[in-house]
């Protein structure tokens, strides 16, 4: 027997009250033997059994379908009612009941919820029997339901179960990645930057002094890029973002830090910065002000050179919005749509440093605060901006 087989006389043997149903088939009828059949194409197989007349069929075992009535059940769709064969008009010369011996039967199909043809519910006797009275067909039709019903159940708690346990393999997996990313590849970055940190304290020639310089760059450059992997991981893959939430009283000083070291980048530039927070901000102030260095790093990168960047940091009526804006050629319409996406670059000509996901984190941190991130452009100016509840969380 082939496996899927094995399944469905396996999934009738699951459900208890089967051999209830048969029980009540056989005092109901008085008929002594009752199956419940799976039946295919080219398989006649018993999934449960009910023997008072030693028929010797068990659970599991075959007939020949074309020695059976179910055949034809399964091409017509319908049931088949015998009280007395040699008194019924077209089974009484059946090969059949010839072979099997028997002269009153009942058959019933069972179909899925769909409709899809499983088996029979089955029931026959050496001697007559009074099965076509409406009451009976009814409660052999009630009866196949109900094991219709159960088959669909069981399907849908096997596929439940396979979903759950799938899952929890990919939660699994996707903490051995983050840990991969959060460990296995910083170990390595960080020896490589202390080494050059040690070799930039020995006397160098400028040729040396350059390459020890470009390798401290390079890996800090990787170290940005396994972080923005690590978040991006934490958001798509993972639980979300991870914040350290706290009233942050020294929110203008983180501001104005992450100015000056952008400032320092950028000495040709103009940044305007407009800090107003009357109300105390409660936020993790780290991914506030990774947020709001990504904002001002792109808008120094692809704003109008000869254009300040105005920052704005505001608290009032219970937000806290936190803007910057930047002139220069407007982002165009079909790319602002899919800006927050991750892997997406901010604009035509971006930096080749990064791998498009500054944007994606700076909206998960905002998603993380309970807030929004929120970009228009034009002709104008493009100015991102976002707004979060000043007590988020």
């Amino acid at each position: 027997m082939d496996g899927s087989l094995m399944e469905d006389v396996t999934a009738i043997g699951r459900i208890d009250a089967v051999p209830s149903i048969l029980e009540i088939v056989c005092r109901t009828t008085g008929m002594r033997f009752a199956a419940v059949a799976r039946v295919t194409d080219t398989r006649w197989i018993a999934c449960a059994v009910r023997d008072e007349i030693q028929f010797g069929l068990q659970a599991g075992g075959e007939l020949d379908l074309k020695t059976t009535i179910c055949d034809e059940i399964r091409c017509s769709g319908n049931a088949v009612i015998i009280d007395h064969v040699a008194d019924d008009p077209h089974f009484h010369e059946h090969h059949t009941p010839r072979k099997y011996g028997f002269q009153s039967y009942i058959s019933i199909p069972i179909r899925h919820r769909d409709g899809t043809f499983f088996g029979t519910l089955c029931a026959l006797d050496p001697l007559p029997a009074r099965v076509s009275d409406p009451k009976t067909i009814a409660t052999f039709e009630s009866l196949a339901q109900l094991i219709g019903l159960q088959l669909d159940a069981q399907e849908k708690l096997v596929k439940s179960q396979a979903a759950l346990l799938e899952a929890e393999n990919s939660a699994g997996l996707r903490e051995q990645f983050i840990a991969i990313l959060g460990h296995d590849l910083r170990n390595p970055i960080a020896a490589i930057d202390a080494g050059a940190t040690m070799l930039a304290k020995a006397p160098l020639d400028p040729r040396s002094k350059r390459i020890v310089d470009q390798m401290k760059l390079s890996c800090g450059r990787v170290a940005n890029l396994i972080d923005d992997i690590l978040d991006f991981a934490r958001g798509r893959l993972g639980t979300g973002l991870v914040l350290s939430r706290a009233p942050a009283k020294g929110l203008e000083g983180s501001i104005a830090q992450v100015i000056s070291e952008l400032q320092t980048v950028h000495p040709e530039r103009d940044i305007k910065v407009t800090v107003d927070l009357p109300e105390t901000v409660t936020c993790d102030v780290e991914r506030v002000t990774q947020l709001l260095s990504n904002l001002v790093g792109n808008a120094l990168t692809h704003g109008d050179a000869d254009s300040p960047v105005e920052v704005s940091a505001r608290s009032s009526n219970g937000n806290f919005v936190l803007s910057v804006a930047n002139a220069g050629e407007p982002i165009p319409g079909d790319k602002t749509e899919r800006l927050f996406q991750p892997f997406t670059q901010s604009a035509e000509g971006s930096s080749p440093n990064g791998l498009g996901l500054g944007l994606y984190i700076a909206s998960e941190i905002a998603k993380a605060h309970e807030g929004s991130l929120a970009v228009t452009s034009d002709e104008a100016e493009t100015r991102f901006t976002l707004t979060m509840p000043c007590n988020c969380g």
